[in-house]
């Protein structure tokens, strides 16, 4: 719904509006987005080509690259749907009241329907919705004249009371975690509390230092920190014992190397555990303020050298690991014709007569999932910054620019293709069991983790190295070329949070497919389903095959199951989702194809959430760094 706005501001070619009204949190508006898409690519082929050549000069893109100028993207004027409307930030904070009003039990500590890694990327976006809105604060204090600093300084209260509301669950969910459980499944499972904790000492570093910065500090005879600062020692400390657990899952007698998903089958070498491994360790490396916590690594009471050794901020140890772990994955032969990354690798017969059969990544599983093309853009922006090597952002771009094509994205509305086209259709991002409706409780915050980690990939290159002698700063021509490449992006991210809002129901609740059409039935949303790739196995969304490439171990035992109530997606013990069919009669008459599987569910609302902060991030970062 547009807001009716008194002042107009126009900034950065967006328009933005401050609606004075007591209820509402300022949102930041763009009224057409017709208007991003024809004026986010460059104005001409000329402005392409300075780019091109700056981009050839400093190493960017390789030279044996092609630099094709970006087609014109006419006929907007004559686009046969209207115009969408977003107040971005006020979806934003609706996605996030609804996350953790409807989802969200603060005497529990934790998102109740979810299963534990799932509750772990909810608590990361949780996190990431925290820094957007510590972000806003700025927005809300570059006010007009015609407004009083009494009325803007009572809507930053506004919204800090928001960030204290959240922050404060955060907390609950440190404690309502369900840690010791977590620490008994697969590896990528433990990787995604690595990530969500580092995400939230993150954003207890922003909020402190823009809110309690060292000049107030060194003002005051007495420390000055924001209360949030006493738990990040605990959520460092949670950091590192996943960090620590996951990495006994590195292998280097199968394949040369690389993470297996899960110790309680077969070794299978997938795409999301190594990228969860690049990720964590990259973000240790950087982000990681150090530990001195012993527990739960004391094995002994007898001596003190028994002690495991503290870990120092910036260590080394997590860059090399992180720049290892990559050279492998990159090399491995994981990404198929499109350029995107498909599951993962079995090790041709592994466990006959108790052998490790070939012991080579050589039977792909030609799956792909969305959230496997967006883990490694945060791990590569990360090995960026470790390491100055601008290659990395060279194939986190490409990765980008394949998935946009992959989900037929041409940028003018006619000229879209609307069949699969790999990964989505009509521009709009998709996972295979979206228009079957059978999405698993994994797969349904998938697209959510992509767009987490391509704001995260797409955040501006520093001026200045966050920590001298161990990381490093952007050059002048670095920092355009990367910053006009997200620019670029925008258009496609608007076309998909705009999809993504389209499926709320009247609870304000998200749906899981985005690109449906409201006015098919069940049997046309069915003739739409793509096949899978030839050679691919969705294990994501059926149960594990007990065959000679999936075989399970005693390992892989797992009290939970013993419910009927209960059965397994990828040994991630879930709910047994409803019917494959329509859950409610009454709904089916509109034929709202979100309300079919598992219907709309906290996975869902997170990746809402996620795609209405990517698009805030992006008209955020690019307002204050045109």
């Amino acid at each position: 719904m547009a807001l009716v706005c008194n002042y107009p501001m126009i900034l950065a070619r967006f328009v933005f509006w401050i609606c004075a009204t007591p209820l509402a949190v300022h949102a930041l508006a763009i009224a057409d987005p017709r208007t991003l898409l024809a004026e986010w690519p460059f104005r001409s082929f000329s402005a392409y080509a300075d780019r091109a050549q700056i981009a050839q000069h400093h190493g960017f893109l390789g030279l044996h690259e092609t630099v094709a100028p970006p087609s014109p993207t006419p006929g907007y004027e004559n686009a046969p749907d209207p115009a969408p409307t977003f107040n971005i930030f006020e979806d934003l904070h609706g996605a996030l009241e609804v996350l953790q009003t409807r989802f969200f039990e603060v005497w529990l500590g934790t998102w109740p329907d979810a299963i534990d890694w799932t509750a772990a990327v909810m608590g990361t976006h949780l996190s990431g919705g925290l820094i957007s809105l510590t972000r806003s604060l700025e927005f809300l204090q570059a006010r007009p004249t015609t407004i009083t600093s009494e009325y803007m300084s009572s809507r930053a209260q506004a919204v800090e009371n928001e960030i204290n509301k959240y922050f404060s669950q955060s907390v609950a969910y440190y404690f309502g975690e369900n840690a010791f459980a977590i620490r008994t499944q697969a590896y990528d499972d433990m990787l995604w509390v690595v990530l969500g904790w580092l995400e939230s000492v993150k954003f207890i570093d922003l909020h402190g230092h823009r809110h309690f910065p060292e000049t107030l500090r060194a003002a005051s005879t007495e420390p000055i920190l924001w209360y949030g600062d006493q738990f990040k020692s605990s959520f460092a400390h949670r950091a590192r014992i996943f960090y620590e657990l996951a990495s006994k899952g590195w292998d280097e007698r199968l394949c040369g190397g690389g993470m297996v998903w899960n110790p309680g089958l077969a070794p299978y070498k997938n795409a999301i555990t190594n990228e969860l491994f690049i990720a964590a360790a990259v973000g240790m490396y950087l982000y990681f303020p150090g530990d001195q916590n012993n527990s739960p690594f004391l094995r002994s009471v007898s001596t003190s050298a028994d002690h495991t050794t503290p870990v120092e901020p910036h260590d080394d140890k997590f860059l090399t690991t992180a720049v290892k772990a990559y050279s492998w994955l990159s090399s491995i032969n994981m990404t198929n014709e499109q350029g995107l990354y498909v599951d993962g690798f079995h090790i041709n017969g592994w466990g006959k007569n108790a052998s490790i059969g070939t012991g080579e990544c050589d039977v792909r599983n030609e799956m792909v999932y969305t959230y496997n093309q967006g883990v490694i853009l945060s791990g590569l922006r990360g090995l960026w910054e470790g390491t100055g090597n601008i290659s990395y952002l060279e194939d986190g771009h490409r990765l980008v620019r394949n998935v946009i094509a992959a989900t037929g994205w041409s940028g003018a509305a006619t000229l879209r293709s609307g069949g699969w086209s790999g990964l989505g259709r009509n521009g709009t991002l998709e996972d295979y069991c979206d228009s079957k409706g059978d999405c698993s409780q994994d797969s349904q915050g998938f697209k959510g983790i992509f767009f987490h980690h391509l704001t995260l990939f797409c955040e501006p290159l520093p001026r200045e190295a966050m920590v001298p002698g161990k990381t490093y700063s952007a050059s002048p021509a670095e920092r355009l070329l990367h910053a006009q490449s997200c620019r670029e992006y925008v258009p496609w991210i608007a076309h998909n949070a705009d999809a993504a809002l389209k499926t709320r129901n009247i609870d304000g609740v998200f749906g899981m497919w985005w690109g449906h059409g409201k006015a098919d039935g069940p049997s046309e949303m069915l003739s739409n389903a793509p096949l899978p790739p030839t050679g691919a196995e969705d294990y994501r969304n059926t149960v594990i095959p007990l065959d000679n490439e999936w075989q399970r171990t005693n390992a892989s035992t797992n009290s939970e199951s013993s419910s009927r109530d209960w059965e397994f997606h990828g040994l991630h013990c879930e709910r047994a989702p409803p019917p494959r069919a329509w859950i409610n009669p009454v709904i089916t008459t509109d034929n709202d194809a979100n309300d079919r599987g598992r219907g709309r569910t906290a996975e869902t609302q997170g990746s809402g959430v996620a795609v209405t902060r990517a698009l805030w991030e992006f008209v955020h970062t690019f307002r204050h760094n045109a």
